[in-house]
């Protein structure tokens, strides 16, 4: 049983891998099954189809930054740490490998899945910004944001999703260098407090 859930979650990696680097469409089967030593029909002994591996790869993905944003909101009591913590996740999240390939996915391949597949991912995104909202609306009560909550919660998001556009990590600036500029630029009062 546990050579089933570690060949599961194998599957899980590669194909947000190589659903990153080909797209979900032009990803086949066989690479799928490839990327981890199996023969094509072998992949059906753990997904019925190729669309219940992307839904395990966004809903794997999405739900272990939930995890940790749960966590994080546990152990800090502060707004400013709760907020930080919560921008900090979100961006190694997008840029740092496994995590980066599956929110890559969500951003990107959420067309491909059915309208239920697509339901049971929102009500996932759903639950994480729920994280978000409650720390943004703490943040605005002590002074470290200023406007609408929900409006600054999708312009922080929004950008940073877009790091899974353009960021390199041969680029000219490390993930940690990005993070800070994106905190700076999106959270300017809360940048501010924290010293930045």
């Amino acid at each position: 049983m546990a050579a089933d859930e570690s060949r599961h979650t194998e599957l899980i990696l590669a194909a947000a891998r190589l659903f990153r680097r080909n797209g979900y469409e032009r990803t086949t089967v066989r690479e799928l099954a490839d990327a981890v030593g199996l023969r094509s029909g072998s992949l059906f002994h753990y997904f019925r189809n190729k669309e219940e591996i992307l839904l395990a790869v966004m809903a794997n993905g999405i739900q272990s930054v939930i995890d940790e944003g749960q966590a994080l909101m546990a152990r800090h009591e502060q707004p400013a740490d709760r907020l930080e913590g919560l921008f900090r996740l979100h961006m190694a999240s997008l840029i740092n490998g496994v995590g980066g390939d599956a929110m890559h996915a969500m951003i990107y391949e959420w067309r491909s899945l059915s309208p239920e597949a697509r339901a049971q991912i929102q009500e996932l995104s759903t639950a994480y910004e729920q994280l978000w909202h409650r720390a943004i609306n703490e943040a605005a009560a002590v002074g470290l944001v200023q406007g609408d909550p929900a409006i600054i919660r999708k312009q922080v998001l929004g950008g940073m999703n877009f790091t899974v556009r353009w960021y390199r990590p041969d680029g000219r600036m490390s993930a940690d260098e990005v993070t800070e500029q994106m905190l700076r630029a999106a959270l300017p009062g809360l940048a501010r407090h924290l010293g930045l």
